[in-house]
């Protein structure tokens, strides 16, 4: 039965389906629903289809993504209102307050012969500038940018996927009309005629709109960010087919530059590091399984796009930027000796999703479910000569979520191998314990005057809700004023399953999980709040400086598109 389900959707996959096609084969319901035939039950177990052809590991080096280099002009030059040629709908809010003072021009197209693996077949994916992942763009605070996002993906694609993109920018300080919203996607062309969409990023701190602090708030800086695509309905679809790449801030403190501020590894010591489990079909191409709603997980772990690399380094510190780039899999990280397996290797933990954490913490592992991110500090330099691996140690085996407890150490799923081969070099960063910005904890007053709203996530037959309701992007579920606070309950009805939740904007405080105090850890501010089965918690939000609307959503993609995600605006006071 499985071999048959299996199948059966990847005939369906390389057919290029598109949702429209598979209603009138009588594949899918009018509304979307999976129809149980055919061996098509999105319940088929996701460990019988999790079957892709072996590959050696750790013979491909791990790519480094190139930083993104601005442009001199755009043609046409950027406007406040929507221009011909162009996807945007919604007048820019700050274009004229904050002028870019940098301007990006990024493609996303077709590449063909990617290859994940020496021991696969070459592969048709999808990139930002034709790289997997995309570049990564080096940002500052004080200094706007606009990125002009052009749609080249080819209108008549085969397999999955659709060619039609709205790029977020996760979570960036950011106006709703170049957040990234799912529905302000854009097709490639009209009218034969090629669409792009200006995306103003101001990079100001967050509260810049309150006259007592005019500059934002420093201790609201991010670190550690990442942009992808985020069309409705199929996020989960062109995310895994290629769609993402990091974003860094710096700052007067997190510079970037060894010498100065709070002194971190920074330029070729600064690494990022997407992770993204994949499964490939009998033929060895990329496979995704457009019929299961409950998450789609990959036996093949890619580390910047590379099936299992390894990296050499110099004996000395790193700060490694990690992400969950997903779609389904959570982590639990730990660096693995293999030649001593009972050896325990500490890392400092310096940032939770894009903050900086007010003071680091050292542990021996993090755990990351999808969109969350980490910054931490390795330090090689007492183990010249040696390889240590990241390990995922944390048992996963369906879209439910983690199954529980942790592996023994070498029996967890190897990511990638760090060979301290490189010659001594020297060190400027300074050693941990690290201290940042403390956080900016609420005060009883903002608490007392915080309304109170309750997000419950639960699934309604093979679709996933919020509030008991599917997407419904004319449906504004929360309208809280500019300038106010929020006290927001995000409850988990799943059952069994677990769910991370991002909500778009604004990071947020947490004061609870199931009535406890949270980790010293999840106290620092986050964007992703990582839900475990009928778990509880209770988050602070501030809603400052921009208007209109953002979504609050399930970032286990498929639970996204199938369709936990809710709207939410932000009104004029």
């Amino acid at each position: 039965m499985a071999r048959t389900t299996r199948a059966n959707r990847e005939e369906i996959a390389r057919a290029g389906l598109s949702r429209r096609d598979m209603v009138k084969l009588g594949l899918l319901s009018s509304s979307g629903y999976l129809v149980t035939r055919l061996g098509l039950s999105s319940r088929t177990a996701e460990v019988a289809l999790a079957a892709s052809p072996p590959t050696r590991p750790f013979i491909q080096p791990m790519p480094i993504p190139p930083i993104k280099q601005p442009v001199q002009a755009l043609t046409p030059p950027p406007q406040v209102n929507p221009q011909p040629g162009e996807g945007r709908t919604r007048p820019h809010q700050a274009l004229t307050r904050f002028p870019p003072q940098k301007l990006y021009e990024t493609h996303a197209v077709e590449v063909q012969n990617f290859s994940f693996h020496p021991d696969l077949p070459l592969q048709t994916v999808w990139g930002y500038d034709g790289q997997v992942p995309g570049p990564t763009y080096h940002a500052r605070y004080g200094e706007p940018i606009l990125v002009r996002m052009v749609n080249d993906l080819p209108q008549n694609h085969k397999g999955f996927g659709i060619p039609q993109i709205s790029t977020h920018l996760h979570n960036a300080h950011t106006p709703s009309e170049s957040d990234g919203f799912p529905l302000d996607f854009f097709p490639s062309t009209v009218g034969g005629s090629q669409l792009f969409y200006d995306q103003h990023y101001p990079m100001q701190l967050a509260g810049f709109s309150n006259p007592s602090s005019p500059n934002g708030d420093p201790r609201e800086a991010l670190s550690t960010l990442w942009y992808h695509d985020h069309r409705v309905d199929f996020t989960a679809q062109n995310v895994y087919k290629g769609l993402a790449g990091f974003f860094a801030i710096f700052s007067d403190h997190d510079t970037g530059d060894e010498s100065t501020g709070f002194r971190l590894p920074g330029g070729d010591f600064d690494v990022p590091m997407i992770l993204a489990d994949k499964v490939f079909d009998s033929n060895g191409q990329i496979f995704f399984d457009l019929f299961n709603f409950d998450g789609v997980l990959g036996d093949k772990f890619t580390v910047n796009g590379k099936i299992q690399p390894f990296l050499q380094v110099h004996p000395r510190r790193y700060r490694f930027r990690i992400l969950d780039g997903g779609p389904s899999r959570f982590y639990q990280l730990f660096l693995t000796d293999l030649n001593n397996l009972s050896r325990v290797i500490p890392f400092e933990h310096i940032s939770n999703d894009g903050n900086l954490l007010p003071q680091s913490v050292t542990v021996n592992n993090v755990l990351l479910s999808v969109s969350e991110r980490c910054d931490v500090i390795v330090d090689f330099s007492n183990m010249a000569g040696t390889s240590i691996y990241l390990e995922n140690r944390l048992p996963q085996f369906s879209g439910t979520g983690p199954s529980g407890g942790v592996l023994r150490a070498g029996g967890g799923n190897l990511l990638v191998r760090f060979d301290v081969v490189l010659p001594t070099v020297g060190d400027g960063s300074l050693p941990p314990p690290y201290t940042f910005f403390p956080a900016p904890t609420p005060t009883a007053a903002e608490l007392s005057a915080a309304r109170t709203r309750l997000w419950t996530f639960d699934s309604s037959g093979d679709q996933w809700v919020v509030n008991d309701r599917l997407f419904d992007p004319n449906v504004v579920m929360a309208n809280p004023s500019e300038g106010t606070s929020e006290i927001w309950v995000l409850q988990n009805d799943g059952g069994e399953w677990s769910h991370p939740i991002h909500i778009h904007f604004e990071e947020f405080q947490m004061l609870s999980r199931n009535g406890r105090t949270p980790t010293t850890i999840e106290r620092g501010r986050k964007d992703v709040a990582r839900l475990g089965p009928d778990d509880q918690v209770k988050v602070f939000l501030r809603f400052r400086d921009f208007v209109e609307r953002y979504p609050i959503h399930c970032h286990i993609t498929v639970h996204e598109d199938h369709a936990m995600m809710a709207r939410w605006d932000i009104v004029p006071a």
